[in-house]
């Protein structure tokens, strides 16, 4: 099976719709790849920025190679404001996999993003900015591929 690291590092949100009127918005984003809920990761949360929050971190991801030469397979971004009574979402970005490679294809398979956040079909308020980056394609045997997983998702 053919596979390659994919790193995505969360650098920062603007401009966000504020939805926590009384208090300050404490920001966190929930990264996933495709449709399987077990690739979503955290990002930890933002305490001070509020409508602007900050992040610079990294996710690491291993995906199929099948998933950059496919449209369908989403890089999907999720912003939630942090409250007691359960967290609420601000908005999310939808980027395809093949779309972002082919993006980062002439540049080495490395780019900087920058994405309106949308809230349902309509944009929301604000943009989120992202950097991310694809490794060489390697051929995983299955048998290592099986013993590896913990560690790593989506291949």
């Amino acid at each position: 099976m053919e596979c390659r690291k994919f790193e995505i590092t969360l650098i920062s949100a603007s401009d966000l719709e504020d939805v926590r009127k009384l208090f300050k918005m404490k920001v966190h984003a929930r990264v996933s790849i495709g449709s399987n809920p077990n690739t979503e990761k955290r990002s930890p949360t933002d305490k001070h920025g509020e409508i602007n929050p900050a992040w610079n971190f990294s996710m690491k991801y291993t995906i199929s190679e099948w998933m950059i030469q496919h449209p369908n397979d989403m890089l999907v971004i999720k912003l939630y404001c942090k409250r007691k009574l359960g967290d609420r979402y601000i908005g999310e970005v939808h980027m395809s996999m093949k779309e972002l490679y082919e993006y980062s294809y002439a540049s080495g398979g490395s780019a900087i993003m920058t994405c309106p956040v949308h809230k349902g079909s309509a944009q929301s308020q604000g943009v989120l900015r992202f950097s991310y980056r694809f490794g060489e394609r390697v051929a995983i045997d299955k048998l290592v591929l099986a013993e590896s997983i913990a560690g790593w998702s989506m291949c």
